[in-house]
């Protein structure tokens, strides 16, 4: 999988030209031309171009799904994508192509459907409609929707939903694999190890045998070891704690098939997921989420410990904050010089998680419960989600425009549309996720509506 937030266009992709266990050739070409053959033996040249554009948008999208999340190379095969029907999307092999399909896709290539608040491209689904039918677009269907004067955009969005959007002009890059070339372990530190410990922790809420790994930062350590081991173990490896290539691409595996990343109902890869991880230092003038972060775990610790001073809550990093990372530093027994580094840095994450695992289940009363630890996504069902529902709830009937939402439990598209509405009136990062600022904000106006508290501090 890349490493950067947006993926990339690939330079080429090699098709095995018949089913995946078949004993067909191999063929390597520019993605354009492969996109060109596609959309010439799927399509009609002579549709509404309205309707041929939609088509080739979700064909794009479609074999980038396959590229990103490795699904063939993941599995052992030497390919990207097949060109059998049953698996991918046709491709004939030295076929001539529509010079009006050749001339849209050299404008769009580079353009695919991601579900919002996701960043992988959206597994797009598709079938002719007539003789197949699945629960993605209908390729003769988006010829009467274009008759009815529909966009290729809203017609995607008919057949995909409204949370949609188009990444555009995404650069085009070589894709050489995910897998860094060269076994890996302790000691070791970089995106590989973080994206490793990201895509471990998913799969533990699947497997919880495995150990989860905290911080995920890329640091190497004997935690994210003993997670390596444990899921080897489980996966039939040898249990070395090493990750070759042999380890890497398992997990990439087992992590695409528990999120569902190469299906319509995607569980969607979160920004939160391939974003960079703590820096290695944060210090008196820096400014962001990461010192929102820092400071709201602070004035949580501050709260059950005097011994903290409390400080702002405003994601920027001055003498308050400073005098505050200095006290934990001296309380705790670390270097006293203001500066969050590795070690301080997930010595406090470590304080804060024993306070809250510490804290009886009731122990908020009526008032907003601390932030549970982790990151809030869509998909979610859990009490902490039914928690952040009640004080969104409350919110919603208190500000007008504001949507009010049910309290299930489950983390859907009325929750995140909520949450985003929140982020928006409120001036934070628009994201759909609930971090701990956005937890920390949503608690304090749910408590100042409910009990007239104050909002700041």
């Amino acid at each position: 999988m890349p490493d950067s937030l947006t993926p990339t266009i690939p330079e080429t992709i090699t098709v095995h030209l018949g089913t995946p266990d078949s004993s067909a050739q191999n063929v390597t070409l520019t993605f354009p031309d492969y996109i060109k053959n596609v959309a010439s033996s799927e399509i009609y040249p002579t549709w509404p171009e309205a309707a041929i554009r939609a088509n080739i948008y979700a064909q794009i999208s479609f074999a980038l799904n396959r590229v990103y999340t490795e699904w063939y190379r993941s599995r052992g095969y030497d390919f990207d994508i097949t060109s059998s029907t049953q698996y991918d999307q046709a491709f004939v092999y030295g076929r001539d192509v529509f010079s009006n399909i050749s001339r849209i896709v050299d404008e769009i290539f580079n353009n695919y459907v991601v579900r919002r608040g996701s960043v992988e491209p959206l597994f797009t689904q598709f079938c002719n409609g007539t003789s197949v039918t699945c629960q993605g677009l209908s390729q003769w269907g988006t010829v009467d929707l274009a008759n009815r004067g529909y966009t290729p955009y809203e017609m995607l969005q008919y057949y995909y939903g409204s949370d949609i959007d188009i990444v555009r002009n995404a650069a085009v890059e070589p894709f050489l694999g995910s897998y860094p070339g060269t076994p890996f372990g302790l000691g070791s530190s970089g995106n590989e190890v973080r994206i490793l410990q990201v895509e471990l922790n998913r799969i533990a809420d699947n497997y919880p045998a495995i150990p989860k790994i905290a911080p995920a930062n890329g640091f190497y350590r004997e935690s994210t070891a003993e997670a390596v081991r444990v899921f080897q173990g489980i996966f039939g490896l040898p249990q070395t704690g090493i990750v070759n290539k042999a380890t890497w691409y398992q997990i990439k595996y087992i992590y695409v098939a528990v999120k569902n990343l190469a299906e319509l109902t995607s569980e969607g890869l979160r920004p939160s997921e391939v974003e960079g991880g703590f820096p290695d230092q944060l210090s008196n003038g820096d400014y962001g989420i990461f010192v929102s972060y820092l400071q709201y775990y602070l004035n949580v610790i501050a709260y059950f410990n005097p011994a903290v001073p409390s400080g702002p809550a405003n994601g920027v990093f001055g003498n308050e904050t400073e005098q505050q990372v200095r006290a934990f530093q001296s309380f705790y027994g670390l270097p006293v010089n203001g500066v969050v580094d590795f070690r301080t840095w997930t010595l406090i994450q470590g304080i804060y998680n024993d306070i809250a695992a510490g804290l009886p289940a009731d122990y908020a009363g009526d008032t907003a419960a601390l932030y549970p630890g982790y990151i809030l996504t869509p998909g979610l069902s859990n009490n902490d989600v039914r928690a952040l529902q009640t004080y969104l709830n409350l919110i919603g009937r208190t500000y007008r425009d504001f949507p009010e939402i049910p309290v299930s439990g489950y983390y859907g598209t009325q929750t995140e549309n909520a949450v985003r509405v929140f982020q928006e009136l409120f001036g934070l990062p628009v994201s759909g996720l609930v971090g701990a600022p956005t937890w920390d904000a949503i608690s304090k106006e749910y408590n100042f509506i409910r009990f007239g508290t104050q909002r700041t501090g």
